[in-house]
Parts: structure tokens; C-alpha cells; sequence
């Protein structure tokens, strides 16, 4: 049966757990469906239910291969353990994007405003072509955000930051080397309720 424990139990070894359960990652990120069915959280899983989840996931976590009979399913973007997702588009120019945007709270936003954006325990930072509602705005920045940080990517791609898009249309950097984007690369932040922070 699918439902949203199934699916944040497959997020959460995907994304993070799957090496610590014993399960072989390929560098990509791919794991083999037929282990993860082993688990003891997807005993009473099937692939039916699996192609499930990765069909109806609004936020297109997730994605499905056949290789020769043999399935395999990976997270699309927010992994903790270090993989080489060759499916991740670099983008080399702004004129790819209009808009790069962080959702973040007013909770965080003093460490923000100091440091910048931390991947903290993920190998990215995360962000949204736009808006949540706008076109092609699956994943990357949640509803509840308060407050929403415009990147400036001409002068972060232009200062060396590396940007890829992923299969679900979220935007990634992984920062600089201590796992921030500095708030010098903020071209403006604004307050979801009032328009000014």
C-alpha cells in the first residue's frame, strides 16, 4: 500500500540512508529496487507500488530505470551522501535561467544574512526556477517559506559557483569550499507577508 510514510521512508534511504543499511550505491545515486524492497520498511512494498510513488510524487523526488528486467530507483536531488549524478544539467550561462530563488524563515535568516546559504548537511543548496505556483516550479522551495532569496547568478557563475539543474527542475550548488553561497551573490531578498526584510 502507498502512502506518505512509504514515500518519505524511500526519500530518507535514497537520499541519505542507503549506505548505512548496507545498500550498494552507484556512484550516480541508482540503487537496486529489488534491495530496497528488503528493507524492513518496504517489506509490504512491491515495484507496482514503487512505480507508484515515483508516477504520483507531486515534487518528482524520485526516478525509475529498467536495465534489462533489472530496476533501479534514485532520489532526483537532496542527497546527504556524496554521489556523481551524471543526469545533473550544468547551467553554464544566466540567459538559462530568469530567476534563482532560496525559501527560507525568518528563524534563519540572521545566520543567513551574516554567512550566507549553507548546503549544511546536503551535498547542495537548493532553489526554484521561481516561485511555488509558477511554471515549472516542481521542488526546491516549499510553500510554508517565509522569506525568498533571488540569486544573483550572473555574478555567482562569473565568480566560479557551479549551478546544475536536476530532473525535477530544481537548481543546485554545492557552494564554495566550506558549503556556502555568500550573501554577496544575493540580489534581493524579500518577505513573503510584507515584500521588505
Amino acid at each position: 500500500m502507498v502512502d506518505v510514510k512509504t514515500s518519505k521512508a524511500l526519500s530518507w534511504i535514497l537520499r541519505h540512508g542507503a549506505e548505512r543499511e548496507g545498500l550498494t550505491v552507484l556512484s550516480d545515486g541508482w540503487v537496486a529496487v529489488q534491495d530496497v524492497l528488503k528493507q524492513p520498511n518496504f517489506r509490504k512494498v512491491s515495484l507496482d507500488d514503487l512505480k507508484q510513488i515515483v508516477a504520483k510524487c507531486p515534487k518528482q523526488r524520485f526516478s525509475l530505470k529498467d536495465e534489462d528486467g533489472q530496476f533501479y530507483i534514485k532520489a532526483n536531488q537532496g542527497h546527504s551522501m556524496q554521489i556523481n549524478d551524471t543526469s545533473l544539467e550544468e547551467i553554464t550561462s544566466d540567459s538559462e535561467l530568469s530567476e534563482v530563488i532560496h525559501g527560507t524563515y525568518h528563524s534563519h535568516w540572521g545566520s543567513i544574512q551574516k554567512k550566507g546559504l549553507s548546503r549544511m548537511r546536503r551535498t547542495h543548496i537548493h532553489f526554484a526556477p521561481g516561485l511555488p505556483g509558477d511554471s515549472g516550479v516542481v521542488s526546491g522551495l516549499r510553500k510554508s517559506c517565509q522569506i525568498y532569496i533571488y540569486i544573483n547568478l550572473p555574478r555567482a557563475l562569473q565568480a566560479g559557483f557551479k549551478f546544475y539543474k536536476s530532473a525535477n527542475n530544481v537548481i543546485l550548488c554545492a557552494g564554495n569550499d566550506e558549503g556556502y553561497l555568500p550573501p554577496e551573490y544575493f540580489l534581493k531578498v524579500v518577505d513573503k507577508e510584507t515584500g521588505i526584510v
